[in-house]
């Protein structure tokens, strides 16, 4: 492998791996803009811009873009969180310059004003799609509850509402603001030839405008509470649970994850043999999710309405039952399965340029730093049980916001 930087003028930073030995490559723009650099009155739009996106520029038409796509047959799509929107794609090594060409066209759509109100029909029929799954809502609201007050906690879709509001002069003023060569990075994994990467990056990327905007990064200080959102038509309730938990820059985010599996991982967890493996619930699971200045503990409970209290009681006492310095708390034989589940899920996903592409881009966006296969294996290695037990201390396990969906009108909680 080997680790290529560089900086165009306007700001565009350029990170790529290469292995000259991998059969594909994989290419992506991060650009750093999603739901919490929004303002209340263009909710939704950084998730209209990628679709729009996909509408085509001065060059190519939309028919175009999707058509050269598929021709080279590329693997290609975009998304949008709330502090990224990626566009990438995966390719055979011969289509980079004509794939390279299309996807740095998708950062500067045309913005018709016909296809704005177009796919404004489109988003609006994806909220209402999403609406009808509890388990959506359950983490919309939960979001918008822990992080009431908060940038994090603006919705990624909007509402029906501003979308319906939205313009497109709003729009092409969000994009002209976010779309700034220095809030994006080019991330490259796998057979490439680092001259090429510059040539086409200055070709297509150079007349970018300069600049980039700052983005607020203070840890949020959630006050939390209980919201019940009732829906009869639910069979399942559905219940979500925050809590702070490490920054995207704390050291402490390696034994969040670590931890996160050793609770809450879908299989072999303290969560999955106490509730789950005995048909107690469907699903019970908790994830560590990272963000600029903040973090959260997720926790996930479905399971039939009469069992949720009862079940909620329960992994309130795995929660509490986990501190190393406890008996029964986590043990080194816990630790070191973790610690080889994660490997290899590092390990399996970098087989693939488009398994590395995510941890090359987001390294660089979030901490300007380039960490190899070799380094986070090298991480995984050095975590201990002192490591957790740090964790623990300033993130406990728990719960500050809940949010419920399902038939119940009411939940007592402890």
């Amino acid at each position: 492998m080997q680790f290529h930087k560089a900086r165009l003028d306007n700001g565009l930073q350029i990170v790529a791996e290469l292995n000259p030995n991998a059969q594909s490559l994989a290419v992506g723009f991060f650009v750093r803009t999603g739901s919490r650099d929004e303002t209340s009155d263009v909710s939704g739009v950084s998730h209209f811009l990628e679709h729009m996106a996909f509408k085509g520029d001065e060059k190519f038409s939309a028919d175009d873009v999707n058509r050269i796509f598929d021709e080279v047959g590329a693997k290609y799509n975009a998304s949008t969180s709330e502090e990224v929107t990626l566009y990438y794609a995966a390719i055979l090594p011969e289509y980079f310059a004509q794939t390279f060409e299309i996807l740095a066209g998708l950062l500067y759509p045309t913005l018709r004003v016909d296809d704005f109100a177009m796919e404004k029909k489109v988003i609006l029929e994806e909220i209402g799609m999403y609406e009808d799954q509890p388990a959506f809502t359950a983490y919309e609201q939960t979001m918008q509850l822990h992080f009431n007050g908060h940038p994090l906690g603006r919705s990624i879709l909007g509402s029906k509402n501003s979308i319906e509001a939205l313009t497109s002069d709003q729009m092409r003023a969000y994009h002209a603001q976010q779309y700034k060569a220095g809030n994006v990075v080019l991330a490259i994994a796998g057979k490439a030839e680092w001259p090429e990467i510059l040539e086409l990056a200055e070709q297509y990327c150079n007349r970018w405008p300069a600049g980039q905007t700052d983005r607020p990064t203070d840890e949020a200080q959630p006050t939390g509470g209980l919201s019940v959102l009732t829906k009869e038509g639910s069979v399942q309730q559905h219940v979500m649970r925050m809590a702070p938990a490490p920054t995207a820059a704390s050291p402490l985010r390696f034994a969040a994850e670590l931890l996160s599996v050793i609770v809450g991982d879908d299989s072999g967890s303290r969560l999955y043999w106490e509730l789950v493996d005995p048909g107690l619930a469907e699903a019970a699971e908790i994830g560590y999710n990272e963000y600029d200045g903040s973090g959260t503990w997720l926790t996930y409970l479905s399971c039939n309405p009469e069992s949720t209290a009862e079940n909620l009681e329960r992994i309130d006492a795995i929660y509490q039952g986990v501190d190393p310095a406890k008996p029964g708390g986590v043990s080194e034989e816990e630790l070191e399965i973790a610690k080889s589940k994660v490997a290899s899920r590092v390990v399996l996903r970098s087989e693939r340029p488009m398994g590395r592409l995510g941890s090359l881009g987001s390294n660089w966006l979030y901490r300007r730093e380039y960490r190899s296969v070799e380094d986070d294996l090298n991480v995984l290695s050095s975590m201990t049980i002192d490591h957790i037990r740090e964790l623990l201390d300033a993130y406990p396990l728990g719960h500050v916001s809940t949010v419920t969906v399902g038939p119940l009108t009411e939940l007592v909680v402890s």
